[in-house]
């Protein structure tokens, strides 16, 4: 068992988290939007998911990477920490890029 792999998620949203603060791009510009939207996303994922476990297209390989721990049979606890992680990077992204266009309309 191990915990390398949801570190490194764990870094990863300390990343967004930072870029986010520092470019008030997402949660620093409108938090309870931005907790909606988030919310969202990894629940639409996280039911895409399953719905991809359900029919057999989705199932958890074995890693020595990874805690070991499951949410629900085939997945595991760092797919919610990796849905996270892809729904905030897409929203900052999303947000840096009207950031950028707008400084360049100017």
């Amino acid at each position: 068992m191990s915990v390398l792999y949801l570190l490194t998620l764990l870094f990863s949203l300390a990343g967004m988290i930072v870029l986010d603060w520092r470019f008030r791009l997402f949660f620093w510009r409108s938090p309870g939007r931005a907790a909606l939207v988030l919310g969202a996303g990894v629940l639409f994922f996280l039911a895409w998911d399953l719905l991809g476990i359900g029919l057999g297209i989705f199932y958890r390989g074995d890693t020595v990477l990874m805690t070991g721990l499951q949410l629900a049979p085939e997945l595991p606890l760092e797919e919610l920490f990796f849905l996270t992680f892809l729904c905030y990077l897409t929203m900052n992204l999303v947000q840096g890029a009207r950031l950028v266009l707008h400084r360049r309309a100017v």
